[in-house]
C-alpha cells in the first residue's frame, strides 16, 4: 500500500460539469436574453472577476489590499490612451492597461513588502450579423462575452494555482511567513507573483469595464466605493479564503443592489449591517456557514491522503 495527496473529490468532479454547461449556456444566453439582463450580467462578471483576484491576495495569500481602485482607474485610463493618442481598437487597447499595471505594481509591490518586511469593429459586425441586433446591443453583447471569458479564465487560473505546490507555499506563507521560509518557501518571490498577477487582471477588468461604458471620470475609474469596499463586502459575505464565497456573494450583492438601490444612504447603511451580521454569526462566510453544514465543496482544494495498492487499485 502506497499514499499519495489528492484534492479532486467526486462533488468537484460534478461542479465542474455543471460549470462547463453554465458557461456554454451563458455564452449562447444572449440569443434569448434581453439587453438588460445582458448588461446586468456583464456588471456581475467584472465584480466577481474583481472579487476573485481579491480573494486571492486576502483570503489566500494574506495580502489585505485596499487599492484595488487604483488598477481599474490604471486599466481604464491606459484603454483610453491608446484609443484616443494611438488610435487603436478598443479591444486591442485593453492589455495596454496590463502593462501600465506591472509599472505601476512593482514599485509599489516593493514598498508595500518592505513594510511588511480579432478587432472590435469586425467582432461588432460578427455579433449584429449573427443576432440581427443594433450597433449598441452588439457591443454589449461582446462585451458580455468577454467578460464571461475573463472571470472563467481567473477562476479557473486561481483553482489551477491553488492545487499545486504554488498554492501550498501560498498558504504555508500566509499562515506564517518566517515557518515557511524555514522549510524552503521563497515568501518574497511568491508574494511579488501573486501581488503583479492580480494588479495585471484587475487592470485588465478595469479597462474592460471602461470600454463598455466609453466615458470616464477620475471619481469614477477611481472609486474606491464601487472598486474596493464592494469588491471587500463581496468577498466577506461570500466567504474569504473559498473560490465559491466571491460566486455567492456577487450573486447576494447584486441581488441587494437591485432591491435597495433606490433608498440612498439607506442601501449602504444595509449593507454595513449585514456585513457586520455576517462576521459575527457567520465569520467564515455565507459559503462557510453551508460548506460546514453540508461538507459541500465545489472547487475542492484540500490536500488529503488516498492509498492505493501495488496494482493501481484504490
Amino acid at each position: 500500500m502506497t499514499l499519495r495527496v489528492v484534492t479532486r473529490t467526486r462533488t468537484g468532479t460534478i461542479a465542474g460539469i455543471i460549470v462547463l454547461l453554465i458557461l456554454l449556456a451563458g455564452a449562447a444566453l444572449p440569443a434569448l436574453a434581453s439587453r438588460g439582463l445582458i448588461q446586468d450580467l456583464f456588471t456581475i462578471m467584472t465584480l466577481l472577476t474583481l472579487a476573485q483576484l481579491w480573494n486571492l491576495l486576502a483570503g489566500y495569500g494574506g495580502l489585505v489590499s485596499v487599492g484595488q481602485q487604483a488598477c481599474v482607474g490604471i486599466g481604464a485610463y491606459a484603454m483610453f490612451a491608446g484609443v484616443i493618442l494611438w488610435g487603436w481598437d478598443p479591444v486591442l487597447a485593453i492589455p495596454l492597461g496590463g502593462l501600465a499595471a506591472l509599472a505601476l505594481a512593482v514599485p509599489t509591490a516593493f514598498f508595500a513588502f518592505r513594510l511588511q518586511g480579432a478587432y472590435f469593429a469586425i467582432g461588432t459586425a460578427t455579433v449584429r450579423t449573427l443576432f440581427d441586433v443594433r450597433q449598441a446591443a452588439a457591443r454589449d453583447i461582446l462585451a458580455y462575452w468577454l467578460a464571461l471569458a475573463l472571470a472563467a479564465l481567473t477562476i479557473a487560473a486561481i483553482y489551477w494555482l491553488l492545487r499545486n505546490r504554488l498554492g501550498l507555499a501560498l498558504a504555508a506563507v500566509r499562515d506564517n511567513s518566517e515557518a515557511a521560509k524555514s522549510v524552503g518557501v521563497d515568501a518574497r518571490r511568491i508574494k511579488w507573483a501573486v501581488f503583479l498577477i492580480a494588479a495585471f487582471v484587475a487592470v485588465l477588468t478595469g479597462a474592460l469595464i471602461y470600454k463598455q461604458t466609453a466615458r470616464i471620470s477620475p471619481d469614477a475609474a477611481f472609486s474606491v466605493t464601487d472598486w474596493t469596499a464592494y469588491v471587500i463586502f463581496i468577498v466577506v459575505i461570500g466567504g474569504i479564503g473559498r473560490i465559491e464565497g466571491p460566486i455567492l456573494g456577487v450573486i447576494v450583492f447584486y441581488a441587494l443592489q437591485s432591491t435597495l438601490a433606490d433608498y440612498g444612504a439607506w442601501y449602504l447603511l444595509t449593507l454595513d449591517l449585514i456585513a457586520i451580521a455576517v462576521m459575527l454569526f457567520a465569520p467564515r462566510g455565507l459559503w462557510g456557514l453551508l460548506s460546514d453544514r453540508t461538507g459541500l465543496h465545489l472547487f475542492p482544494v484540500q490536500r488529503r491522503l488516498e492509498g492505493i495498492d501495488l496494482m493501481g487499485g484504490k
